[in-house]
């Protein structure tokens, strides 16, 4: 076990990106679809955030138009308030598209698996540490998570509030409950860096458990 190769963070970080850069394309794809999948869940909370400061505010006309728009109003904790009920649809339109997204960053991951079968084989016939190649992959799905969500999670974000000014006038943009769309923004990154962690799981451990003599056999 001493003679393992067990390299710092630093160096462990510096391949990761350098294989990031090799499979550049491959690579946008799936941060594309995770862009996408984020980018329609920080809509989602976005909308809900604007119809929410618009309720807030008071203004009875503001209140009719929501209603008018298809918003449900439910009560809320006091009596005397309410508060903009989720949708069911948008919902099930969420959870749907995450799934999908989570699908293809699976699928993208085991070809990339595939394709390395023989660096995998490589490194560990040098003395990697099924860890050290487990670690590889989570960096890489890693950065990938954190680029596509925080640009999907912008572009949602952006897209929902330019709806709601669209829909409502500026009225949208000045009650804009900037504390929630904040933290709907955070909410949003951190499913997509969790599902493109969750994503790449099963073909990190797959990696990592491969024998080294199976891995340099394997053809190209």
């Amino acid at each position: 076990m001493s003679r393992q190769v067990v390299l710092p963070l630093g160096k462990s970080l510096e391949i990761s990106v350098k294989s990031l850069q090799v499979r550049f394309f491959r690579s946008l794809i799936t941060v594309t679809s995770l862009v996408l999948a984020v980018a329609f869940l920080a809509f989602t909370l976005f909308g809900h955030d604007v119809a929410m400061g618009l309720l807030a505010s008071g203004d009875p006309q503001l209140q009719s138009d929501l209603v008018k728009a298809g918003y449900d109003l439910a009560p809320g904790r006091f009596p005397g308030t309410y508060v903009v009920a989720s949708s069911a649809k948008d919902r099930w339109l969420v959870m749907l598209s995450l799934l999908v997204c989570a699908v293809g960053i699976v699928n993208a991951q085991l070809m990339a698996v595939t394709e390395r079968f023989r660096e995998i084989g490589t490194m560990k016939c040098l003395g990697a540490l099924d860890s050290f190649v487990l670690r590889l992959f989570l960096l890489e799905a890693g950065m990938q998570g954190v680029a596509g969500s925080v640009v999907g999670a912008l572009l949602g974000g952006l897209a929902g509030l330019t709806v709601g000014v669209l829909r409502f006038g500026l009225a949208a943009a000045r009650h804009a409950p900037l504390g929630d769309m904040a933290c709907s923004l955070g909410w949003a990154v951190l499913a997509g860096f969790l599902l493109s962690l969750a994503g790449v799981s099963y073909p990190a451990l797959v990696a990592s458990r491969m024998p080294p003599v199976a891995a340099m056999r394997a053809e190209e």
